[in-house]
Formats: structure tokens, sequence, C-alpha cells
């Protein structure tokens, strides 16, 4: 898959005229490398990936985490670079860029001391925006990408139902927490040992759990804390960081009523939030315009007397958010093989309704890869 990513890319350099790429954003160099989890610029160490048009492609990468890169990295030449020695990560892009008439970078995700010392090899008249190339490639899905989607999917509604079963009045939220992370990591480890023999990839979950219960309901990315469960509270339960299997992401999120609706206003703004994501879905397929599905999902919610909370949905895949997004302005016409998380929600004052899937787009519509109900009966939890 990264060998073929990487020369999907190759094709892309001389079909735009770019004589080297450096891959710097965390996701994009796993996409085309399989390399990940070193340590990054929060350390103080970039990791490069140069890809030129002809020749060997080159992972500048700390040494610290050498070993990691020559059992993982897809790529054809490997350079490490240690802590105050010589000219430590710089070393070695002077002599790919030396014949280099147009080079391209990712300015948005490039790190500002790499962008600095890039900019003292390279005018500004030869830089190039790498950025849109690796976002369109990034859309479509490979064979094996949509193996790990449908896998990720798994993995989340494993979660999910295990947050449901958790829920309970006198049940703090961080208990729910440790539950959906418990079942996430079961999930993955299972899949990993059956599909891919993969012990090098991490079975664990993790992320913070997005959730909130009674009053915090309102604060759409509250952490589980030490708040304790009440009857009638609603729940709201959101994987979009936590789904991550193999580095592949996922969008999925449910709100939930443990044993009534107290508030039976909720109710009605509950049904608005899964109309609008219905309405929402009744767009999704192949040839429609990405900003034609957010107006179908704000209009039910602003003829409900409502503003739209956020966008629709985005495309997901190595990153948490991809291309395209599912909002005004985006003109990107969907196409088979994309992954998207698609929502319904409505925000009032004193409650808020989420729910939301990811979805294979098919050739002729979609295909969901998270399920769980969610009709108001199936999203109220029995009290015992």
């Amino acid at each position: 898959m990264f060998r073929q990513h990487l020369q999907q890319l190759r094709q892309k350099l001389d079909e735009f005229d770019i004589d080297v790429a450096l891959i710097t954003d965390d996701d994009s160099v796993y996409y085309y490398s399989g390399y990940y989890d070193y340590l990054h610029m929060e350390f103080g160490r970039p990791t490069i990936l140069l890809v030129p048009r002809d020749g060997e492609s080159l992972l500048i990468t700390p040494s610290i985490d050498l070993n990691m890169a020559l059992e993982n990295a897809q790529v054809d030449r490997i350079e490490a670079w240690n802590d105050g020695l010589g000219n430590e990560w710089r070393e070695h892009i002077p002599a790919q860029l030396e014949h280099a008439a147009r080079v391209a970078i990712e300015p948005q995700q490039m790190p500002p001391p790499v962008r600095a010392y890039i900019d003292t090899l390279v005018d500004a008249v030869s830089l190039a925006d790498i950025t849109p190339i690796v976002a369109e490639m990034r859309m479509v899905k490979s064979p094996a990408e949509l193996q790990l989607a449908r896998h990720a999917g798994m993995v989340a509604n494993a979660m999910m139902q295990a947050g449901r079963e958790a829920i309970a009045a006198g049940v703090a939220e961080y208990e729910v927490a440790l539950a959906t992370s418990q079942a996430g990591t079961l999930k993955s480890s299972e899949l990993l040992a059956r599909h891919y023999g993969d012990s090098e990839m991490s079975p664990s979950t993790h992320f913070l759990q997005i959730m909130a219960s009674g009053e915090d309901i309102i604060k759409t990315h509250h952490r589980a804390s030490n708040r304790v469960m009440r009857h009638g509270d609603p729940v709201f339960l959101c994987f979009c960081g936590m789904t991550n299997f193999h580095k592949f992401k996922l969008g999925f999120d449910r709100t939930f009523w443990i044993g009534n609706v107290r508030d039976k206003s909720e109710e009605k703004i509950y049904q608005i939030a899964l109309d609008s994501q219905a309405a929402a879905l009744s767009m999704l397929r192949p040839g429609v315009v990405a900003e034609e599905v957010h107006a179908a999902y704000a209009e039910v919610i602003q003829s409900a007397g409502y503003d739209y909370p956020f966008r629709c949905g985005r495309g997901t895949g190595f990153s948490f958010m991809e291309k395209p997004q599912l909002v005004s302005g985006d003109r990107t016409v969907l196409q088979p093989y994309m992954v998207l998380a698609v929502d319904g929600s409505v925000s009032t004052d004193r409650f808020r309704a989420q729910v939301g899937d990811s979805f294979i787009l098919t050739e002729d519509g979609y295909e969901p890869i998270t399920a769980h109900p969610k009709s108001i009966d199936d999203v109220i939890i029995p009290h015992e």
C-alpha cells in the first residue's frame, strides 16, 4: 500500500513538473512510507520525507527512532540524525535540493524551523505547494485502506456498545471511558491478530473520551470527568478521536438518556438531529457536490428554527479530517471509495443532540461502516 502511494506521488510530481517533494505532515509521512509514532516536533525532532521525481526516496529521522524506521519505513533510503551533532536534520537536505528547479512543500503543515531552513536553500519562486496534490490523492481510498476503514468501524461499534452498557445512574463518566477504551483495545487486538499478523501496531485505543452528561450536554467536546450520572440525564458519547484502528480514523457519536427523557422538548430536538442526518444521507452518493450534502442537512435544522451547529461532515482516513468537507463552499464532487463522517445535530442553550456515522461511498450510494440504534426509543437506556 505505502509503496503504491509513493509511486503515485512520483507520477503526480512528473505531471506537475515538480522535482522534489518535502513531506512533513505526520499523517502524510505515514501515508507514503508506513512510518509512524516517532518523537516529532513536540520534542523538537522533525522527521522529513523527501520524494524526488526521479531517484531514491529519503526519510530523515531522529536516530533515537532509527530502529523503528528500519522496521517500518518503506522507502529507498533512511538517514538518521542526533541532537547536537553536526547539522542535525539539515545535513542531508541540501544535496537533495541542489539540482531541483521546483520544490514542493506543505506550507501549513511544515514546522517553522524546517520552513525557515528551506527558505535559505530555495528561492520563493521555486517553491510550490504540494498540499492540494496530497489531499486529492488521499481522498479516494485503496482497497487496503477500505479494509482498514471497515475494521475501524468494528472497533468503533465495540466501543459504542460498551459505552452504552456502562452508562447508568450512579456511574461516573470516567468509568464509561474506561469501558469504551477496553472494548476498543480488545477488538483492535483481535482484528490485528486475525487479519494483519501485526505485532508492531499497538491495539490500544487512546485520546481522551469525548463525553458529556446532564447539564454538561451542551459542551460539545467535554471530556469524561468525575461527574456521576443521574436518572433522566442525557448522555453524549463521541468516538471521533478514539476510533483510530491501524492509524485509520472515523467519526461516530450518539446521544442517550438514562431511564427516561425528563424534558420532553429534548425529544423534539433529538428528532430534528436525526432528520438532518437523514436528509444529508439522502444526498450522499457519487456525483453530488460536497456542499449539497451540507445544504440538505442545514435546511432541516434551519427550517425548524435553529442555526446549524457545524459542518455536516468531513472526509476521514489516516487523518481525523481530510478532504472533502461537507460544508458550504466545498465544491468537491463526491467519488466512489471516499470515506466520510456524516452528522446530524441541533444545539440550544440547554440541550444539544448529535448523531454521527461513517460511510464508504460506493459506485451508486454508500456503505455504512458504523452502526448503533438511534431512534428515540432505542437510545433511552433502561434504568434498573
